[in-house]
């Protein structure tokens, strides 16, 4: 009988302390936007367009100053962040195609693959999705999550009167839907505030794209934006190789637009703080704010990204995000990293703060890297390179140099990004630049090499899973 009773007591006492671990667990809150170059942020240097709400993140926590996704578009980096991998190696180098997101055909396309939410629902936490998915089977809640609330398509056509899907139902929002994805965030927070959650809120704004750039906003800041003189766009003449967005070139409408929905956002992230705050949940929730990709409003007379550009872009506006950490007490307040971090370096470092590095899949071999000592006011070594890649474009981008190269046979680029930030000069084949050519090359090419996984190598005659391939 003592040694039943013993065994009872470990067992019990066991049980215990793994529920008060779980519940010691940082719940996380993860933002991801649309379309947004860091640049439009002011915390980024942004003068024009108002976002205290980010900026008060990004002074209370840590901000990353050369945040760079690994490829231009919406679908691809978000697989990415989701799941540590490279497109080259989970498959989707586009955004994935509406018959695998709706109807017969839909699939999920991170399927074969351990994403963040099955993680840590795993690890205990309770997930939910309010916002856009655009990974396939959107009608279905996956990937770990049991709250799903979500868009039907990629694209965003306008943000009011637009088609949602909630409890695996297709309805109209007659609403912003910006502030739907807030208010579900918080019902969301609300529900789940006495056990460890995971938010992934994803707006579908700023968005920047579309026709309904030139439509009039209709939040709260449009009349605020109207006819104001935007400092941070330059006007300029339109770049040769600009093969989409031509009619949004120098037009105020558009700035207007991509401010008033940017500032619409930021409310968004205010009610979430404000949230986090009245609950009492503030110092245990690792809040993170990014956006899928980088994006351009006429700096080098370019608007939108790498796949509106013929050949696919590889400009350090359209792969450079906004990329803050916010946790008092855990997370160093008022502190800027300029180390050269990608995407898929976001889950390695994600799980590691929250103490549960050893889940991070070793299967495929994520090339990311563990940043979270940066995060806790530590010193760290860092590799600042960053490796891009969109279709037949790849790219390498080190302290100095980026090189850019173009399957099979170019157009080649190659900047000297400490001379020339902007990248004016391209001085690929230019005499006395044959050695960091050649070195770029090679780390290049060394790279794909290790990661990439034949099914989905494009320069080796692999296939991208976001389209629908023949029966």
């Amino acid at each position: 009988m003592h040694v039943l009773v013993t065994l009872l007591f470990l067992t019990v006492t066991a049980s215990l302390a793994a529920e008060g671990a779980t519940a010691a667990r940082p719940n996380v809150v993860f933002i991801l936007t649309d379309n947004q170059g860091a640049w439009t942020l002011g915390c980024y240097g942004n003068p024009d367009i108002r976002t205290p709400h980010i900026d008060r993140l990004a002074g209370e926590g840590v901000r990353f100053t050369r945040a760079l996704s690994s490829n231009p578009v919406c679908s691809p980096t978000r697989a990415t962040f989701l799941t540590g991998l490279i497109p080259s190696q989970h498959g989707l180098h586009t955004p994935v195609a509406q018959n695998l997101m709706m109807g017969p055909r839909a699939v999920n396309c991170l399927a074969e693959f351990t994403s963040l939410g099955e993680i840590l629902r795993d690890a205990g936490y309770v997930c939910g999705l309010s916002g856009k998915w655009h990974l396939g089977d959107n009608l279905h809640p996956s990937e770990g999550f049991s709250f799903w609330i979500t868009k039907p398509d990629g694209s965003t056509q306008e943000f009011y009167d637009q088609p949602v899907i909630e409890d695996e139902r297709l309805r109209q929002e007659a609403g912003y839907t910006t502030d739907l994805w807030t208010r579900k965030g918080v019902e969301f927070i609300e529900r789940n505030q006495d056990r460890p959650f995971f938010l992934y809120l994803a707006y579908n704004g700023p968005y920047s794209l579309g026709n309904l750039m030139l439509n009039r906003a209709r939040n709260r800041h449009a009349d605020y934006y109207r006819d104001r003189h935007f400092k941070s766009f330059p006007v300029d003449a339109m770049h040769p190789w600009q093969s989409a967005n031509k009619q949004f070139h120098n037009q105020q409408a558009a700035m207007e637009r991509l401010a008033a929905e940017t500032s619409g956002v930021d409310d968004g992230v205010g009610e979430i703080m404000a949230t986090l705050r009245r609950l009492g949940l503030d110092e245990n929730t690792i809040v993170v704010y990014a956006a899928d990709q980088g994006w351009m409003g006429g700096q080098n007379g370019i608007w939108g990204m790498g796949d509106h550009t013929k050949p696919f872009g590889a400009h350090e506006l359209m792969m450079q995000i906004p990329l803050l950490f916010r946790q008092p007490g855990r997370i160093a307040a008022g502190r800027t990293c300029d180390f050269l971090v990608s995407n898929y370096d976001f889950l390695p470092s994600v799980l590691s703060h929250l103490g549960i590095g050893d889940r991070m899949p070793a299967r495929p071999r994520s090339p990311g890297r563990n940043f979270s000592a940066v995060l806790a006011g530590r010193a760290a070594d860092w590799d600042n390179v960053i490796y891009y890649e969109m279709e037949d474009t790849r790219a390498i981008r080190t302290d100095r140099w980026k090189y850019v190269a173009r399957h099979p046979a170019g157009p080649f680029e190659l900047y000297d990004m400490e001379a020339d930030p902007r990248e004016r000069f391209n001085l690929y084949g230019q005499p006395g630049t044959e050695a960091p050519r050649a070195d770029a090359a090679a780390r290049l090419a060394a790279f794909f090499s290790t990661y990439a996984d034949p099914r989905f190598d494009r320069w080796n005659g692999g296939r991208n899973a976001a389209r629908l391939q023949a029966p």
